[in-house]
């Protein structure tokens, strides 16, 4: 399986101490299997940072070996994936809240985001929040690797 990382710089090692905490999934590395989007992550993080130059990198992914190790997977949204977003999100300790190695399932973009913070503020509840998120248009899923033995199923192309 082939996935691909946007960034603002190239580099050969994943370092997920460089990783930023309290992301959809976790800390981690984070992939997509659509070059566009990785793209436009890139050039997003390009802006954000106001450094650098939009790069994707691509990866391939041994799924014999991936097959051997910790995932969870969201086909869609869902309550369950709700909570988990949100206890990554909201956690305050440095730990993880969770041992997979890997997690697969939809981002939660800025259109998303809007429909987590009305769920956290109780203007609406949790049946309200993913019959909402069923309406998103362009879902679009994203690959965590949280782990260095998830790191280790990666081969930059």
């Amino acid at each position: 399986m082939r996935l691909y990382h946007g960034s603002n710089v190239e580099f050969d090692r994943i370092d997920l101490l460089k990783s930023k905490p309290n992301k959809d999934f976790g800390r981690g590395f984070y992939l997509s299997d659509n070059y566009q989007q990785a793209l436009e992550m890139a050039e997003t993080k390009v802006e954000q940072l106001e450094f650098g130059t939009p790069v994707v990198m691509a990866y391939d992914v041994d799924e014999a070996v991936l097959s051997e190790l910790r995932i969870l997977r969201f086909e869609d949204y869902s309550e369950e994936w709700a909570k988990f977003i949100l206890l990554n999100r909201n956690n305050a300790s440095a730990d993880a809240v969770h041992d997979y190695d890997v997690v697969i399932g939809p981002i939660a973009n800025d259109t998303v985001g809007a429909q987590l913070w009305r769920y956290e503020n109780k203007s609406i509840d949790l049946p309200t929040l993913v019959r909402n998120l069923q309406y998103v248009k362009g879902l679009t899923i994203q690959y965590f690797f949280g782990t260095e033995k998830a790191i280790k199923t990666l081969r930059k192309l």
